[in-house]
């Protein structure tokens, strides 16, 4: 593919979609579009003005849709990933912010409608897009994130620092024990994916790190069990928990977190496309000793 000097930006636009469609991307014209945008710096409306007239191409953009025709997440190419009202940084090593994860967010801001400062903890930050949406939403939050991956931990970092978050690079397992129940909500997307159930995505399985992704154990169940027992140990009496989880693990999470015998009000919650994304419970009273 080759874009000529003086080609029109409608016309690179136009080609761009056509070589992202035969490449398999699910979302062609966005993507050329949001690449043009990238290296223009005018914003997406006026970028689409500009597609009326006879601008010329940007100098670059044939290298970018190169990139993203091989499948490289758009958001490594421009290093930026939108979720709800952040601009969050981005790039290898980290986990891309899905746009399901924000009925997740929404989940904790409606809980905490009303309440006064409340402590709030995400489990498995990653890029710290739960954590950060939540810190910037929540008018008086105090909003701490655990993550263990080193270099999610310095992506995080980045975006977190900024809004106020304390960050701590540990294990969801056994992080924060000097504030064990002392949190208003434990909120966590920690990885899920069974071990076997390899994403067909290009963009997931070749770039989304492992670690983000598969939960442990052949279930992918390890690590969501793991954040349900910190929950309970980092919560006060009558704290709220919700997790995220794939659509096929909403039954046993809900499962797990009644036989647990330590939570109320076990409630599967929808994402905007109907789908059973998250568990939200409530912790029955005072943790026994960890």
């Amino acid at each position: 593919m080759t874009f000529y000097a003086g080609q029109s930006l409608a016309d690179a636009v136009r080609e761009a979609t056509a070589v992202l469609t035969a490449a398999g991307v699910p979302t062609p014209r966005v993507d050329a579009e949001l690449l043009a945008e990238h290296l223009l710096g005018v914003g997406l409306g006026r970028l689409r003005a500009m597609l009326l007239g006879s601008d010329p191409a940007p100098e670059g953009y044939a290298d970018l849709v190169a990139e993203r025709a091989e499948r490289v997440p758009l958001q490594h190419i421009t290093g930026v990933a939108y979720f709800r009202y952040l601009e969050l940084r981005v790039g290898p090593g980290v986990f891309i912010p899905r746009p399901e994860t924000e009925s997740v967010v929404q989940l904790v801001i409606d809980h905490l409608a009303g309440v006064p400062n409340p402590k709030v903890v995400d489990l498995g930050t990653g890029s710290g897009a739960i954590a950060g949406s939540i810190a910037h939403e929540v008018p008086g939050g105090d909003v701490h994130a655990v993550e263990f991956s080193p270099f999610a931990h310095a992506w995080a970092a980045k975006n977190l620092q900024p809004l106020g978050v304390a960050l701590v690079q540990g294990d969801l397992r056994d992080a924060l024990p000097e504030h064990n129940g002392t949190f208003d909500v434990v909120v966590s997307n920690p990885p899920y994916i069974p071990a076997e159930a390899i994403p067909t995505e290009p963009e997931v399985a070749l770039h989304d790190p492992p670690e983000a992704l598969y939960g442990g154990g052949a279930d992918g169940m390890e690590l969501p069990t793991a954040a349900a027992a910190s929950a309970a140990r980092l919560l006060k009496p009558g704290g709220y928990f919700v997790m995220e989880h794939a659509e096929v693990q909403a039954a046993w999470i809900a499962g797990m977190l009644r036989r647990s015998g330590r939570w109320n009000d076990v409630t599967t919650h929808f994402d905007l496309n109907g789908k059973e994304r998250a568990t939200s419970a409530v912790l029955a009273g005072a943790a026994p000793d960890e």
